[in-house]
């Protein structure tokens, strides 16, 4: 069992920055590959980024290319997603996922889920 609890939700206004974390439990952290989903009010669940060993690409949606960066340090067994410029439409509860690969995004393949954090972007 993985349990992942994410934090570092906020309100921000337009064009400013969050961090947000995932701390997950467990020894088998470093095996899995890390995936940030977001969903905003009346919207199907949808990925934004995805993080795997080291020395795999991270993958990123088309709209969040060249603003967040995903990263993890497998030695606290934690996986950030750093937003930059962020906009309105990026309002949304931010979900930490934890699945078996990198190239397997959907948010059916997932295997442990965190409960989520609200971000709040104030045009």
């Amino acid at each position: 069992q993985v349990q992942l609890v994410e934090s570092g939700g906020g309100l921000v206004q337009a064009g400013g920055s969050l961090r947000l974390s995932c701390v997950a439990s467990g020894r088998t952290f470093s095996s899995y590959a890390m995936d940030w989903f977001r969903q905003a009010p009346g919207k199907e669940r949808e990925f934004v980024a995805a993080i795997g060993r080291p020395g795999q690409i991270p993958y990123y949606a088309d709209f969040v290319k060249g603003r967040f960066t995903i990263s993890r340090v497998n030695a606290k067994n934690t996986v950030y997603l750093q937003m930059n410029n962020l906009k309105p439409d990026d309002t949304a509860v931010y979900y930490c996922a934890a699945g078996s690969s990198i190239y397997i995004r959907s948010k059916a393949a997932m295997d442990y889920w965190g409960k989520g954090t609200l971000v709040t972007v104030s045009s």
